[in-house]
């Protein structure tokens, strides 16, 4: 669900549910009116929405909706569903080869299968569901500035519709050629679309879709559409450790709070995160390709591999037997809560957390820091870290310990741990649910939509229409290749054919962080360099001046790191996200641009290091706390903050800031000069022993500090509800 978040737009998750044996039918239905014979703008009228939708109550551009057929053979029913908006009246209607230099856009959401109807209503569409269920306008949709296209893809997602025997989709490379035949469709239906400038814009899983759909367009000789820029908002591009487990660390980073600033659990899950081969060092420019991340190691004991397993990727979908599988461990005191905590509980709670930072600590400090590694991977998680900040954050650290854990099965929705969001701790979330309005009859009928299928925001994607996994299939059954196998190939041939790439996210992110997609940028060789040559800084703002966040292009590649926002972009910072789409997607905004005049290299709008601590934009001090729209937030005590900085910029200053561009692997294979591998020897990665051990001493007083004011908090706490 790579759009879920405490709203609820999905895309890189799978729904909280068991699946179901049976793989759903589903087929189009006809309505009145509808033309005969082979597509043609005949069929404009058809798909034109013209009732009024439920609970509008206020004026909508022209747009159309309906199914269209993908062509697959022998599956007549395979269709994708489709939401369109005109920017400005006839601007979508418009004949052959009329407005040729308009640009218009498509977006898709992810999962594997979330509907894009969860943009279209939470994130950038020119409608919205309110909390209440009502339905708003959107000031600040994207398809003010150009014709704007919602679909609901592959075959079976949302609305869109798939035969059980045979009819969804194999891999990607059959998701490519369906949407191919979608578009050959669709530019018969409005045929100005064949010749002018496309925009494919999406999120999450969308990382996955967005590169195969590019590449079944560079691979076709007379593709049905003009291709031109793609953007892809925290995106899936790699294989799940590598987005999810590897960036968090610098999870921890940008949001310290997850662990209670506390420094020596810092350096336990900065051991883990080097012993899971996970340390990656960026370079600008970058040095050497980085090896692969191979299947995530797991727990030693197997069937806590297999409870881990079940949950992953445990910040993507968890499923409903994960979350009630909650008895306290004994190996670890970790506990799965179904209820509020009570004082006592409060109090027992951080006796333990002391007690877990007492055994990791000793681990860590048990190492040689001499040159010989001792240190293991945790037995009981193994390298699933992502499983392992969420259970520590529920149980040791406030707010998140003290609220309920609520998940909303049929919104993918839950707190107070929010993946999508990290500083929304509510619990439960608020939940946005467009569930009602498109299951309405009347929108149904409006939209043209089948009768044969409800409306759902996400699926368990069935891949060769099973539930069963084939060889090789990732966690979500999909037997394709990661696109970053191909990212070289398809940056070169984006390249020749001038076609620009775009990545953004939200800083607030934990499913797929952004340190997994800087990684992917400077492991990508594009117009004839690897990555970028210096490291992204220039800040861009919105249309009011406040900081929207980091911006850099070069090459003509775009990367963009937005302040304040969590895996769906346009949800959290809906203005900022349009100023983006305007200016640097569908503009040549050229801030954050490298250019080079007789040999000396600049970036317009210059570059601001000061904005960055180390690889990351430090989040929000303020955590979000209470149940729906709840509005208290939570700060830690000011000299809790300031130890954690000091102790922070230390680690800065002995981390290593170039030459190293590999990382070390669990079998020792990779490992860069002076790092630790569990079967070599050596010091921490760009760390000295003598600077390590001061580190270490230096620790203890900025430790003490945070520990009596955590036990403050809680004593006040305590004593607010005794009193």
């Amino acid at each position: 669900m790579l759009s879920v978040v405490s709203s609820v737009a999905v895309v890189l998750v799978l729904v909280n549910v068991v699946c179901p044996q049976t793989v759903p039918n589903s087929f189009p239905h006809d309505y009145p009116g509808k033309p005969s014979g082979d597509f043609s703008p005949e069929w404009q009228n058809y798909y034109l929405v013209k009732d009024a939708l439920p609970n509008v109550t206020f004026p909508l551009n022209r747009n159309w909706a309906g199914s269209i057929p993908v062509n697959r053979t022998n599956h007549p029913n395979d269709t994708l569903f489709f939401w369109a908006f005109e920017s400005k009246n006839g601007s979508l209607t418009a004949s052959a080869n009329e407005s040729s230099s308009e640009p218009w856009a498509l977006w898709l959401n992810g999962g594997p299968g979330a509907s894009s109807m969860l943009g279209l209503l939470l994130e950038n569409g020119p409608l919205h569901i309110a909390a209440n269920g009502s339905l708003i306008p959107n000031n600040v949709s994207w398809d003010k500035l150009v014709d704007y296209i919602w679909i609901d893809q592959p075959v079976g997602t949302g609305f869109s519709t798939a035969e059980s025997d045979g009819g969804y989709i194999e891999d990607e490379d059959q998701m490519g050629e369906d949407f191919l035949n979608f578009l050959r469709n669709l530019v018969k239906i409005f045929p100005s679309l064949a010749t002018r400038p496309l925009f494919i814009t999406g999120e999450s899983y969308a990382g996955t879709y967005i590169p195969y759909i590019t590449k079944a367009i560079f691979s076709t000789p007379n593709p049905p559409v003009n291709l031109v820029k793609f953007a892809i908002g925290n995106g899936a591009m790699g294989a799940e450790p590598e987005y999810e487990d590897l960036p968090i660390l610098t999870v921890i980073e940008t949001y310290p709070q997850l662990i209670g600033y506390d420094t020596d659990v810092y350096n336990y899950f900065k051991e883990q995160s080097h012993l899971c081969g996970f340390d990656f060092n960026l370079t600008y420019p970058q040095n050497g390709k980085f090896p692969p991340v191979g299947p995530t190691i797991g727990p030693t004991d197997p069937a806590r591999a297999a409870q881990l397993a079940s949950r992953s990727p445990a910040l993507i979908r968890k499923t409903l037997a994960a979350i009630a599988r909650g008895a306290e461990n004994p190996a670890t005191g970790i506990v799965r809560r179904t209820r509020p905590a009570l004082r006592r509980e409060v109090v027992e709670r951080e006796r333990r957390r002391r007690r877990w930072i007492a055994e990791k600590k000793e681990a860590v400090e048990r190492r040689d820091l001499t040159g010989r590694a001792n240190g293991t991977i945790d037995p009981f998680y193994g390298c699933f870290l992502s499983s392992e900040i969420e259970d520590y954050a529920l149980n040791f650290s406030l707010p998140w310990n003290l609220s309920q854990e609520i998940v909303i099965e049929s919104l993918d929705d839950y707190g107070p741990f929010n993946p999508y969001n990290v500083p929304d701790a509510r619990a439960p979330p608020l939940a946005l649910d467009p569930t009602t309005f498109l299951n309405d009859n009347r929108t149904r009928t409006a939209l043209h939509a089948p009768t044969s299928k409800n409306w759902t925001l996400q699926i368990n994607y069935p891949f060769n229409s099973s539930f069963e996994s084939g060889p090789g299939a990732n966690v979500f059954g999909d037997p394709s290749v990661e696109p970053v196998s191909f990212f070289d190939e398809l940056a070169s041939n984006a390249t020749a054919r001038n076609v620009s790439v775009i990545i953004y996210l939200g800083n607030d992110d934990t499913v797929v962080p952004h340190f997994s997609s800087e990684i992917t940028i400077q492991n990508t060789t594009f117009g004839g360099i690897q990555g970028f040559t210096r490291k992204p800084s220039t800040p861009f703002t919105d249309d009011s001046g406040n900081f929207a966040g980091i911006v850099h292009q070069e090459r003509n590649w775009t990367y963009a790191l937005f302040a304040r926002a969590g895996h769906e972009v346009p949800e959290y910072t809906p203005e900022a996200a349009f100023v983006f789409f305007r200016e640097f997607i569908l503009g040549n905004n050229e801030t954050g641009l490298v250019t080079n005049s007789s040999g000396t290299s600049s970036v317009i709008g210059g570059e601001d290091p000061s904005l960055l601590v180390g690889d990351i934009l430090p989040g929000e001090s303020a955590i979000l706390f209470g149940s729906g729209s709840a509005t208290s937030t939570f700060v830690y005590p000011s000299a809790t903050i300031a130890a954690w900085d000091s102790f922070f910029a230390s680690v800065q200053s002995v981390s290593p800031t170039s030459g190293a561009s590999s990382v070390s692997s669990p079998s020792g294979s990779s490992s860069p000069s002076g790092s630790v591998s569990p079967s070599g020897s050596g010091t921490l990665s760009g760390t000295s022993p003598s600077n390590t051990s001061g580190a270490l001493r230096n620790r203890g007083e900025a430790l003490r500090r945070t520990w009596v004011m955590q036990g403050v908090l809680v004593v006040a706490l305590i004593w607010s509800w005794m009193f």
